[in-house]
């Protein structure tokens, strides 16, 4: 294998394996590349790689052995919820729950708010394999009024899959918005907003967190939706139909034990499965019925999802499950990708699929009591057998929710559908299924020598266990028809063949054979001339098309794949014109596209193609057409500086071709190749049915079809992880033929000629019956040369770290080893092992265009027990005929480089090479001469001949030995007298003896150097061994640890080119680093003398003199204003936030220039822009500039300081010693940190001897230090650390209530601090501000860590994490990262010169040191250095004011820009702020948060340093602000009068900020306003504290009774203002409310009339003020509300005051609250109406009275009295009468 030939899994997730790609070395094929050698077709690459597979018998073998899915892996997934807005719903009490699967968190409850603020951090850990993690769903939701006793109301919620966020760029969503829907009613559409931030983290992915800076980005929702790329802002709703028809081919299960064991407990004896199907999506589980003991159901059933679409789940899970009273077990799954069946682009499609079969791979068919690869089924990991296949098929449609009949709630539904057609799917053909076994060897021998055979199935034809042999029922099962049409179909077709071979059985499997031994590890199986053969009869579906459209895809890319793997390696072997070969590429890219729109369209009316189909072939021809003018147009601008970016657009092609490739629906069920050694089965291979399947047509036929194609066995499921999976079980050559019975025809074609056929049963009218085996007559004798030369960066497999390597050579069933080289990772053998007299069966030309694959293993020898594996490769040898020449351009052949792999993991590289020699009827004598053994001392063994091995040369190598760091214990005894031992080739040098490690670390002897013959080629250079061993006593040697330096490239010294930089000696160059006046001048001075100097003026305006742009973006509608700095209010934080707006600037110019730039390459796909064009696009372009204040600035890294100035090893290297066996992980760097047992610091310079005289003699060569001048000596030296740190970011949660109390511990050598009592509370972002001091003694304590550990009241505190600094490499780097040198040069002031020396010391040490002419100061501001000329201010104000002369300006402008002077400059460490990730040992490799520090250091022998700088975090300033209300207008009317029925309201107001609902204030109530209009003149007083630079107000408050203590939250500066009406008897009803933003809100209208909802709805076109500025300010704003509708509606205005005072102001002139004393205000002038009946009863009774009722009373009164009249006549009138009339 060359290295880098194999692909790099990109679909490592699909669990696929991927070829990886010989070579064979031919000239005589250059036709291949296109019709003779035209020179952009044919490089000198392809002389040594052609890549392309030269004859059509043999195709291309996998090197990666172990299944990648399904191991389970370590994820952090973490969630913050910073705000939510817009809630729909009144004055509500929201909680947001983030749910991932199982697990829930809930933020905290906020008070009658519906825009609440959280800023709440989550962290979720996994340790599932990853497909399991990104199908889960996160889910937020939003719930009102949860409580202990009741679980709250459902707002809304948001989901999406994990696996959506992981494929994020940087695998994260940064602060966006997610919009939340209910789901019970879909109708409602938005429900609200959360603002968030999601993150998915792996083993090793570092996340790049955006610095947190002020919130004060507008907060454009619409904007910011948490939606990936391309998804539409608005998604609307749809139903999900999948139909579920029927399934065939189930497992029939219950034949086990288990089913016994019921019989006995349940009495059931059913011994068939009750399969039902199960589909999950979008977090919910559909189910279909249950079909009772049957093994072909049928349930034509449809399950109904709905749910938003596009939906933000990638994967639909589909599953046959067997119902059980015990547990139901999953017989098979699949699933569906939606991105395959829909498509998004203009003329795209929706999700659409079938009806179509789909085939469910998983665990084996022995029935056992416990199926040891249940996972198989479930999905996770590849299947090894065929389970069943299942017809579905899905359809979508977008919903109306508008229309009245819709159902809102996202139930899932369950309904019957009709039967469907039988050739709905395709007419059923018979296929026919050939392979032959040529060769199975390297069978391993824990198998056992029992009889070993081999069984072939394709579906679930050929599985003997299932019984499916006879063709009757095969042919009932499978078709699914009955008897008579069955026998109809076959009588009735006109294919030749039909009526011979009506009765053909098919054979499956190859007869037992005893396996023979090859060696220690492996069998093989003695076919020699006989080769066994299988047949297999299937009747299947025709649905070939598709399997042909993909085949012709996946040609097109594996021919483009091999095209840029040959273009990387001319790169990478530095070999000429890598343009013309990408040239070449391209070209038969753009034709192969072309050729593929001519053949796809064929066969289009085929029965059974569904919409898919028809919509996968015009995207797919849509896309090649695409990609063909794409890459005519790319090949057109491919140039010599321009191969590397055009590599990678290339390489986006070919990812999409692979996508294309994949086909969503099934057809043909791949074929499974098992290994059975005594009817058991032990391992297997999978070959998917569209590599070997037959077409007439080239293009469309399988890459293996027809082949005879290299398998390796593996173990199934589980067992195939780790080392099991790397040993190979068994290697098979075999061919392969599939295609439908009537084609068979050829099927024996591709087969290596001279044979002849054994059929089964011999007689007449069986011609055309398949062979059962093949008998060769024809073989080839060869002999095989293995020219071993080296390997290197092997793995350890031994407890030292080293290994006792040896490598195992097989061919055909041959095998040899080289000798074992001990303790050694880059072992050189260099040994030719010679195979002879090798059979191959065959034609001679076809064995010499394509040889069998030489596999070489790696083995590591163990004095006890077995050879540990370390690695594989292949390799083909190139062969000569007889009849050839041994000559050049073929032979000798060459060394190459091939990548060793072990399990998935690269594992080291192999150089060697391989030849193949026909042994003529002359027998050997023709063969070129063995050399025979030169050296007697190595035996017999040969070395490599002279023609192969590589040309030497003497180098000289130097190497400079510092120090010893970080030792750990070796065997329990610490290291004491350490010594290095550098070994390259076979020579070596020794350091002098630490006498004693504790004490001193470092070497005496600094320099030492050794002479070694090696390769002239540097490719070739072998590596380099660094051994640290221990001597002990009685002359005892313990290895410590090794390093193996593997390329020694950077190290050779290459003589400075004299002619390059001699134009820069002849003129001076002024750069002037002052303010210009506004006219820009510039003035060029030009003598004529060449000798003389000629003077270029630079000039930088001021905005970039930092070197970035120091503009910010007027907001829009901000006054423009300009403030005068007050020195005295700036301190360090004013200097820190004004960097990182910088930072943040830049960080978006970049983006924009990134994406103006993706845009412009992919309208013409980039002409040649480059780096120049980003520089140009600054900070703030284009829009109306504010001059932003100028504050002198720091550098804040994003990282660690040391990535920034390449670790710092610009002359001094760190190489980590290791000790210990590697990790058997996949990643092998995280392992590695385990066997880091210590650091060697040193260097290496290497270069030929006798080098150029001018290795420079300059003054003061120092003989002994060689090649390493002016390196300082490395005696101890005490050096004061003084570090600062200033924050943490997103600490992972320590504490049960996901939260920490962190605090900072510093550790350096002997000294610790631990500032335990300064611990933070409940805080995952604290802000430290604290410095602290240690002093240390380089080289005993050179490593600082700086811990973050959690407090807790008991126990032990847990470290939640930690970062290393190595700071010797900082103290003696040349770029000086002692004390960063600031932006400008104070003596007072926030920006004060912190480092000891002035600017002026140390640019004189710099000079001198460097032996530079200068620094030269002149007259006017000048200084020179060398030949450059910087001109400055030269004048200084000390504190009182006074001006004085000084070069300290000048001599730091040279020092900003030393990287410009020649020869010895490099950029100097700037002040600055650095951001290192926290890692936990127990959590390797993922991050548990952010530190932000700086470190500076001072040598004790200079002068003190001053006083540290107080970074302490900035107090809060106490504000207190007064809002008057003074009136509210057109308040909305809720109340119905008792008596009246009029419409009023009882008005009050309610006022409070933000985070402090439990201080909320009510005016009085304005009762029984008629018009909406209501008077208070009531004050409000709220007090609080303020952080200016963070526009943040600080809360400190106890969480709960229980806290130990407060907690600090910072919360935005917000003021909440709500409109009531009262109601005595029930609860107040909320009328409306409004938030303003205290730094940016509207202005306030002048009268009611012109405030409106618009101050709210279109805040961007309002004019903004901020009450910070302002103090003072009066006017109206609306409140809003929403309607039934969800839409904002005005509820009312309101008349306000508001005003800012500090605490200082407020005590001089306090005020009341209400209208209290002092300073009240006045009595609101009400109108009479306005008071409570019941409170005053006279009061309501004098105004019923007097004002409203007066006529009617009076009216009443009078109508009363007449009434009472004529009551009293009616009653007196009787008594009269008789009175009357008895004369009474």
């Amino acid at each position: 294998m060359k290295r880098g030939k194999s692909r790099a899994s990109k679909d490592e997730g699909k669990g696929q394996d991927e070829p990886a790609i010989l070579e064979t070395e031919d000239l005589d094929r250059r036709a291949l590349y296109g019709g003779g050698p035209d020179p952009d077709t044919v490089s000198l690459a392809s002389v040594t790689a052609v890549t392309t597979n030269v004859s059509n018998k043999r195709s291309k073998p996998d090197i990666k052995m172990e299944p990648s899915a399904g191991r389970p892996m370590d994820f952090q997934v973490s969630v913050t919820v910073i705000e939510a807005r817009q809630l729909v719903g009144l004055n509500m009490d929201p909680v947001v729950c983030v749910e991932i699967g199982d697990d829930k968190k809930y933020t905290s409850m906020k008070e009658s708010t519906n825009c609440p603020y959280y800023n709440e951090y989550f962290v979720f850990d996994f340790h599932v394999p990853p497909d399991v993690l990104f199908d889960k769903i996160l889910k937020l939701s939003v719930i009102h009024s949860k409580n202990l006793l009741r679980s709250g109301t459902l707002v809304g919620s948001f989901k999406l899959d994990v696996g959506t966020v992981y494929s994020q760029p940087e695998h994260q969503f940064y602060h966006k918005w997610a919009i939340l829907s209910d789901p019970d009613d879909i109708t409602a559409g938005c429900k609200g907003y959360i603002k968030c931030d999601i993150a998915v983290v792996g083993k090793g992915d570092n996340i790049k967190t955006p610095h947190k800076a002020n919130e004060t980005d507008e907060d454009d929702i619409e904007g910011n939706l948490l939606l990936p790329e391309g998804v539409p802002m608005e998604r609307q709703w749809a139903r999900y139909y999948v139909k579920i028809y029927r399934a065939e081919g189930l497992p029939k299960m219950n034949t086990s034990i288990m089913a016994n064991v019921k019989k006995a407990f349940i009495g059931e004896n059913k011994d068939l499965v009750d399969p039902y199907v199960q589909v999950q999506f979008a977090g919910q589980k559909g189910k279909t019925s249950i079909q009772k003991s049957s093994y072909e159901p049928i349930w034509n059933e449809q399950i109904i999802f709905t749910e938003q679409f596009p939906p933000l789940c990638k994967r639909m899970k589909v599953q046959i499950r067997d119902s059980d009273k015990v547990n139901d077990v999953a017989i098979g799954t699949h699933f569906i990708d939606l991105r395959k069946i829909a498509n998004d682009g203009d003329k795209g499609f929706l999700p659409t699929l079938g009806p179509a079969w789909v085939n469910m791979y998983g665990s084996t068919r022995t029935y056992t009591l416990m199926d040891e690869h249940q996972d198989l089924n479930e999905g996770l990991g590849e299947g090894v057998s065929f389970r069943a296949r299942l017809l579905l098929s899905l359809a979508m449609e977008i919903l109306d929710t508008s229309s009245p009949d819709i159902m809102s709630s996202t139930e899932i539904q369950v309904e019957g559908i009709p039967n469907i057609s039988e050739n709905a799917t395709g007419k059923i053909e018979e296929f026919f299924l050939f392979g032959a076994f040529l060769e199975a060897t390297m069978i391993d021998r824990k198998i056992g020598d029992k009889p070993i055979n081999f069984e072939v199935t394709i579906g679930n034809y050929g599985n003997e266990i299932d019984g499916n042999s006879k063709p009757k029922i095969k042919r009932k099962k499978k078709g699914g028809e009955n008897d008579e049409e069955e026998s109809e179909l076959i009588q009735g077709s006109s294919d030749e063949d039909v009526d011979d071979d009506g009765e053909l059985t098919s054979v499956s499997t190859t007869p037992p054979m005893k396996p023979v031994i090859t060696d220690r590890n492996y069998f093989h199986l003695p076919y020699f001339e006989r080769k066994p053969c299988i047949y297999i009869k299937s009747w299947w579906q025709d649905q070939r098309r598709r399997l042909y459209n993909a085949n012709i895809i996946d040609n097109i890319a594996d021919k483009l794949e091999e095209g840029l793997n040959d273009v990387q390696e001319i790169i990478k072997t530095e070999k000429a014109y890598p343009e013309r070969r990408l040239r070449g590429v391209l070209e038969e890219l753009s034709n192969a596209c072309s050729n593929f729109l001519s053949l796809a369209n064929n066969d289009q009316n085929q029965a059974g193609r569904t919409k898919l189909d028809r919509e996968r072939l015009k995207f797919c021809m849509r896309e090649l057409e695409n990609m063909g003018q794409q890459a005519k147009t790319i090949r057109s601008q491919v140039k010599k500086n321009t191969v590397k970016d055009k590599i990678k657009l290339v390489q986006n092609f070919l990812q999409k071709l692979r996508f294309l490739a994949d086909e969503p629906q099934h057809s043909i069920p791949d074929i499974y190749i098992w290994m059975m050694s005594n009817n058991k089965q032990i391992a297997y291979a999978r070959v998917p049915s569209k590599d070997i399947l037959y077409s007439s047509v080239e293009e469309e036929r399988g890459k293996d079809c027809g082949k005879v194609k290299t398998l390796f066995l593996r173990l199934p499921g589980k067992k195939g992880f780790g080392p099991a999976g790397w040993t190979v079980q068994s290697k098979i050559e075999m061919y392969l033929w599939l295609g439908l019975n009537r084609q068979r025809k050829d099927f024996l074609s591709g087969l290596p000629n001279g044979f002849e056929e054994n059929k089964a049963v011999k007689g007449p009218g069986m011609q055309s019956s398949p062979p059962i085996s093949l008998m060769y007559t024809m073989k080839q004798i060869f002999q095989l040369r293995v020219h071993m030369y080296q390997a290197r960066s092997l793995f350890a497999a031994d407890s030292t770290g080293l290994s006792d390597p040896f490598a195992r050579v097989f061919f055909s069933t041959h095998s040899q080893v080289t000798e074992v080289l001990n303790e050694t990772l880059c072992p050189t053998w260099d040994q030719l092992l010679v195979f002879d007299n090798v059979e191959l069966y065959g034609e001679a030309c076809e064995l010499r265009d394509d040889p069998p694959i030489i596999v070489i293993e790696i083995y590591d020898q163990d004095s006890m027990g077995k050879a540990d594996f370390m690695g594989r490769t292949f390799a083909k040898p190139i062969t000569k005929m007889c009849d050839e020449h041994y000559g050049p351009p073929r032979f000798p052949p060459q060394l190459e480089y091939y990548q060793i792999y072990r399990g998935n993991c690269t594992a080291g590289d192999l150089l060697a090479a391989f030849e193949l020699l026909q042994i003529g009827p002359a027998g050997k004598a023709e063969l070129p001469p063995i050399d025979g053994p030169t050296d007697m001392d190595r035996g017999p063994i040969l070395p490599v001949p002279t023609g192969i091995r590589p040309v030497l040369s003497k180098y000289r190598i130097e190497v400079l030995f510092w120090g010893l760091r970080d030792l750990k214990r070796v065997n329990l005894a610490q290291v004491d007298r350490p010594r290095v031992d550098i070994e390259c080739a076979g020579k070596g040098v020794q350091s002098a003896l630490i006498q004693n490690y504790k004490k001193n670390p470092n070497f005496s002897t600094l320099v030492k150097w050794f002479e070694v013959d090696l390769p002239e080629n540097e490719l070739l250079h072998p590596p380099l061994n660094i051994r640290v061993v221990d001597c002990r006593a009685f002359g005892r040697y313990t290895l410590v640890g090794s390093h193996a330096v593997t390329s020694l490239r950077k190290f050779i010294y290459r003589p400075a080119d004299k002619t390059a930089n001699n134009w820069s000696a002849m003129e001076e160059i002024v750069i002037n680093t002052e303010p210009e006046p506004t006219v820009k001048k510039i003035e060029t001075v030009v003598k004529l003398d060449s000798g003389s100097d000629a003077v270029v003026k630079v000039d930088m305006p001021d905005d970039e003199k930092d070197g970035k742009g120091k503009k910010k973006k007027r907001k829009k509608g901000e006054e423009e204003e300009e403030e005068e700095l007050d020195e005295s209010m700036l301190d360090w934080w004013s200097k820190y936030f004004a960097s990182i707006e910088t930072l943040m600037e830049a960080m978006r110019a970049q983006e924009a220039a990134q994406a103006e730039a993706e845009e412009k390459d992919d309208v013409d796909f980039g002409k040649g822009r480059g780096a120049k064009d980003k520089k140009k696009a600054m900070p703030g372009e284009g829009a109306p500039e504010k001059k932003k204040q100028k504050i002198d600035e720091l550098k804040v890294y994003n990282r660690e300081l040391e990535n920034e100035f390449d670790h710092f090893e610009d002359w001094l290297h760190t190489f980590n010693l290791y000790r210990g066996k590697s990790g058997d992980d996949d990643d092998q760097n995280v392992a590695d940190e385990d066997r880091l047992i210590g650091k060697f610091k040193g260097s290496l310079c290497m270069y030929k001897v006798p080098g150029s005289d001018d290795i420079a003699r300059e003054m003061g060569f120092d003989s002994n230090m060689g090649m390493f001048q002016n390196i300082p000596h490395n005696d101890p030296i005490n050096v004061l650390v003084r570090v600062y740190v200033i924050r943490a970011t997103d600490l992972h949660p320590a504490d049960i209530n996901g939260k920490a109390d962190p605090y900072i511990a510093i550790k350096m050598g002997k000294s610790e601090i631990k500032d335990k009592e300064n611990y933070i509370s409940k805080q995952l972002n604290p802000v430290f501000g604290k410095s602290f001091d240690v002093e240390a003694t380089f080289p005993m304590d050179s490593t600082l860590t700086v811990s973050v550990y959690d407090w807790d009241l008991v126990g032990t505190d847990d470290l939640i994490g930690e970062t290393k600094i190595d700071l010797e490499n900082r103290f003696y780097s040349k770029h000086r990262a002692t004390c960063g040198i600031t932006s400008s040069y104070a003596i007072h002031g926030y920006n004060v010169w912190r480092d000891p020396m002035k600017p002026t010391q140390i640019l004189n040490k710099l000079c001198k040191d460097g032996k530079v002419d200068g620094p030269h100061y002149g007259p006017g501001g000048r200084v020179k250095v060398a030949n450059r000329v910087y001109t400055g201010p030269t004048e200084i104000e000390d504190e009182n004011g006074l001006k004085k002369q000084t070069d300290e300006h000048l001599a730091l402008a040279v020092l900003k820009h030393w990287e410009d002077i020649p020869r010895v400059g490099c950029k100097l460490v700037p002040e600055h702020v650095e951001t290192r990730p926290l890692l936990n040992p127990d959590k390797p490799g993922i991050e548990q948060g952010r530190i932000e520090m700086w470190v500076d250091m001072f040598p004790k022998d200079m002068p003190a340093p001053g006083p540290a700088i107080d970074i302490s975090p900035r107090k809060p300033k106490k504000f207190e602000l007064r809002v008057i209300v003074w009136n509210t207008d057109e308040v909305i009317l809720e109340d119905d009068d008792i008596f009246t029925g009029e419409k009023s309201s009882d008005i009050f107001v309610r006022g409070w900020l933000k985070g402090q609902q439990e201080d909320k204030q009510d005016t009085d109530v304005h009762y029984h306003s008629l018009t909406g209009e209501g008077n208070f003149n009531w004050r409000f007083i709220y007090p609080f504290d303020y952080l200016m630079a963070e526009e943040k107000i600080v809360i400190s408050k106890k969480e709960s009774m229980f806290a130990w203590d407060e907690t600090e939250y910072k919360i935005p500066a917000r003021l909440n203002l709500q409109v009531w009406d009262a109601d005595h008897f029930s609860a107040d009803d909320f009328l409306g409310a409004i938030e303003l933003d205290l730094n940016r809100f509207p202005r306030g209208a002048k009268t009611a009339k012109q405030c409106s909802i618009d101050m709210v709805l279109n805040e961007q076109e309002m004019p903004m003020v901020s009450i910070f500025k302002q103090r003072r300010i009066k006017g109206w704003w609306p409140f809003v509300a929403r309607d039934e509708n969800d839409e904002m509606e005005l509820t009312g205005k309101v008349e306000a005051e508001l005003h800012l005072l500090t605490a200082e102001e407020a005590e001089k002139n306090p005020v009341g609250e209400g209208r209290n004393e002092p300073e009240p205000l006045e009595k609101p002038n009400r109108p009479d109406t306005t008071f409570l009946w019941f409170i005053s009863p006279l009061k309501a009774i004098r105004y019923l009275i007097c004002n409203r009722y007066k006529w009617l009373i009076v009216k009443i009164v009078l109508a009363l009295l007449l009434l009472a009249m004529l009551g009293l006549f009616l009653y007196s009138m009787p008594g009269y009468m008789v009175k009357k009339l008895l004369g009474a």
